[in-house]
């Protein structure tokens, strides 16, 4: 059922979503809030872009124009929508395309590059969801890391940044990716949903032929030990629609 909801947290700010095939989770605010947009940044790349969430809330981040490339139509054409609603036309353009077959036309084009990849590999022993939307969304079977990282390289000018948010277990695969596409990892954040417990995601940015430096920020805690929300989770949290 497609549906308008609030982007709770961002005024006047409204995002069309299908309750049927793939709704936008914290994984993509966490991204767009974190991820580090400079003010001389004219142009930013949202790969994987979905429903186009992460590109609405960098409008209220950035004066940069946002392209979003999201290869599944019925994700395309909502936030297509989305975008008409909100009269963001002139900010955000959208690319029904294959993120391997837009960044050929796109090369040294962007100043950043901000990504929610699907996060699980095809050969992974989890179970894939019946809805192919949503298996498209969540496993590699349309692009992998490597391919995202080779991707960025390819639209980014020299010193742009790469942000993805990605499972924390996947660590070392994003910085031998990056690293293999000389792009310098540069910030790391955990997220944790408990002081207690081991970290789920992450949320890591690297400069394309930047300089060796990586800095370990201050993690995202999103539970007290009493199930309560942390604060800065709680602010996070009241930007997603349940």
């Amino acid at each position: 059922m497609k549906r308008l909801n609030d982007v709770l947290g961002y005024e006047n700010l409204k995002i069309y979503q299908d309750d049927e095939f793939f709704t936008f989770s914290l994984d993509s605010i966490i991204l767009a809030n974190y991820c580090n947009i400079r003010l001389r940044d004219k142009k930013v790349a949202d790969f994987c872009s979905g429903n186009g969430i992460v590109s609405l809330i960098l409008t209220k981040r950035t004066l940069a124009t946002i392209d979003g490339i999201e290869i599944q139509k019925k994700l395309y054409d909502l936030a297509l929508k989305s975008i008409k609603y909100n009269n963001l036309e002139k900010r955000i353009k959208m690319f029904n395309e294959d993120v391997k077959v837009f960044s050929k036309n796109h090369l040294n084009y962007y100043d950043a590059v901000v990504c929610n990849p699907p996060y699980f590999k095809i050969e992974s022993n989890n179970k894939k969801n019946e809805c192919f939307e949503k298996m498209v969304a969540r496993h590699e079977i349309k692009i992998n890391l490597a391919e995202v990282c080779l991707c960025a390289k390819k639209v980014l000018k020299d010193n742009g940044s790469l942000t993805i948010v990605h499972r924390s277990d996947r660590l070392m695969d994003i910085l031998t990716e990056f690293r293999k596409n000389n792009i310098e990892p540069k910030r790391i954040k955990f997220i944790y949903e408990s002081i207690n417990k081991i970290s789920t995601l992450i949320v890591i940015e690297g400069q394309k032929n930047g300089k060796a430096g990586l800095i370990i920020e201050k993690p995202l805690i999103m539970f007290n030990e009493d199930g309560t929300y942390t604060m800065e989770y709680g602010l996070l949290q009241r930007e997603v629609r349940k």
